[in-house]
């Protein structure tokens, strides 16, 4: 994702995603509020507070030594809490509050398309970098969340359509399905390939 780093790269990648994953968190926790179930305000995750969604492991450390050593920022926030039993539309209710998310930094990556295309001529080289930073991490965000496995918020919309017996392989994998999508982006040049390939489709169609 990014060839070249520096320390002002690494800083404005860094903060792009605290304010990106906070919003993105913040969503799920209003959305599944909205459909009826209140896991999510009991434990405060409705604000866009940053401290509230981050984990300093997985949300702050593992990106910065990914985007070092693998030029590609992995990371995990802090799963938002809610009671898929308790939202209204059931399975639809909890496949809405998963991709809640990923189609807020969807948004978030369209806004900051506009804003560059708006504004192009007149921005500096440093405030175009910073955009372009924010747009290609948001859409990074929305490809990355929106695959199928468990516990990726793409796999809380599958769960609304799969048959009991894929959804039973699914639940099997809510543990331990993280792990799995880090070693296929790390280790699997092909899906990789496919990640890198819908970002840039999505950015070509945003721009």
């Amino acid at each position: 994702m990014f060839d070249t780093l520096d320390f002002g790269t690494l800083i404005t990648v860094f903060l792009v995603l605290v304010v990106s994953i906070t919003i993105h968190e913040a969503m799920h926790a209003f959305t599944s509020h909205w459909l009826g179930d209140s896991t999510a305000k009991d434990e405060g995750r409705i604000t866009l507070n940053p401290i509230k969604h981050i984990d300093p492991y997985l949300t702050l450390l593992l990106p910065l030594i990914t985007l070092i050593v693998f030029k590609v920022p992995l990371l995990a926030a802090k799963p938002v809490p809610f009671n898929p039993d308790r939202v209204k539309f059931d399975e639809f209710g909890a496949a809405l509050v998963g991709v809640a998310g990923p189609l807020t930094n969807l948004g978030l990556a369209a806004f900051g398309a506009v804003f560059l295309k708006l504004f192009q001529g007149d921005l500096s080289l440093a405030v175009t970098d910073v955009v372009a930073i924010f747009v290609i991490i948001n859409i990074g965000l929305f490809v990355f969340n929106m695959i199928p496995i468990p516990p990726l918020d793409g796999s809380r919309f599958l769960y609304a359509f799969a048959p009991d017996p894929l959804r039973r392989v699914m639940e099997s994998l809510e543990n331990v399905g993280i792990f799995i999508v880090f070693g296929l982006v790390l280790a699997v040049p092909a899906f990789t390939d496919i990640i890198s390939n819908l970002n840039q489709q999505v950015l070509d169609f945003l721009l």
